[in-house]
């Protein structure tokens, strides 16, 4: 049931990040809005929010966020969704920090799945997922950022549940499950590319298509197949952690089998740079759009 909106006053730069993370709005899903281990950010306030081997953080876009989300729990929206039950949450207790935040598009449109990096040791939505989730939502499209298990295997298991539950309860969330897209940065990446080339079954998801296409952002993932989806990268050819040629090879040889591949990278930049408002990079976003879209009418031809 749907309630009347909160009086509360919207979080702004100066917010304390503990006052997002306790706010009565958020239940007990506000603290995975943030890395749960303190070891990886820095910052006490979402002017100030640092997460380790990021760039270009936005803290305009931070509070915009964080806002969204408020706005649509204190109006009785349901923001995060389980993606286990409280049976095998019971049963593997690591599980209780995942899940899924929903950034609503319209009824019936197509999902994207966004998945953060942060070197399988901590979920950077904040920086990774979040901001491409709520500018795919402005587009129309139905996005949601999952918040995984730390360590590459587990991720992708939880990346393959959470496409699992998404086909489950599609006509509840009304989504379109057709040429769904992986999207995902560093490590995120590395997800979203392992699913696209091996599909949910290899990671427990079950007999599930594999997404119509996949957007990477700075990686130096270099494993692919002649089964991949079409795909969309980008980096910085300042990046220190993953290096730019790596990602183009890899799209090169994706292209010679005649899948369908984009390749950017940007002067100067350096790793994690999110949407890259204010670089070199700024609208990427909008050409990664514009790619999944050109998948979506082959796919009708």
């Amino acid at each position: 049931m749907r309630q009347e909106p909160s009086k509360s006053g919207p979080f702004t730069l100066d917010t304390k990040i503990t006052e997002v993370i306790h706010h009565p709005a958020f239940g007990t899903y506000g603290k995975l809005m943030f890395p749960l281990n303190r070891n990886y950010y820095s910052g006490s306030t979402l002017r100030h929010l640092r997460l380790s081997w990021y760039s270009h953080i936005n803290p305009s876009k931070t509070v915009e966020i964080v806002n969204y989300f408020k706005d649509h729990a204190e109006a009785g929206d349901t923001v995060f969704y389980d993606i286990y039950s409280r049976e095998e949450k019971a049963a593997d207790p690591n599980k209780r920090n995942t899940g899924l935040f929903f950034f609503r598009g319209k009824p019936g449109a197509r999902f994207a799945i966004c998945n953060a990096g942060g070197g399988f040791s901590y979920v950077g939505a904040m920086q990774d997922s979040f901001p491409h989730g709520l500018e795919l939502s402005k587009q129309g499209y139905n996005a949601f950022a999952l918040i995984y298990r730390p360590g590459a295997r587990t991720a992708c298991e939880d990346l393959a549940q959470a496409i699992r539950f998404l086909f489950a309860n599609c006509k509840q969330l009304q989504l379109d499950t057709d040429c769904y897209s992986l999207w995902g940065g560093s490590a995120g990446a590395r997800m979203a590319a392992w699913l696209g080339s091996y599909g949910p079954a290899a990671f427990g998801g079950g007999k599930l298509p594999r997404p119509g296409t996949v957007v990477m952002q700075y990686t130096g993932h270099s494993e692919y197949t002649p089964n991949d989806p079409p795909t969309f990268a980008c980096v910085g050819d300042n990046d220190w952690i993953a290096d730019w040629r790596i990602m183009e090879w890899r799209l090169k040889q994706m292209s010679s089998l005649g899948i369908p591949t984009e390749f950017h990278h940007y002067p100067g930049l350096q790793h994690g740079f999110g949407l890259g408002e204010g670089t070199v990079a700024q609208g990427w976003i909008t050409q990664a759009i514009a790619f999944w879209q050109a998948q979506m009418k082959e796919k009708t031809i």
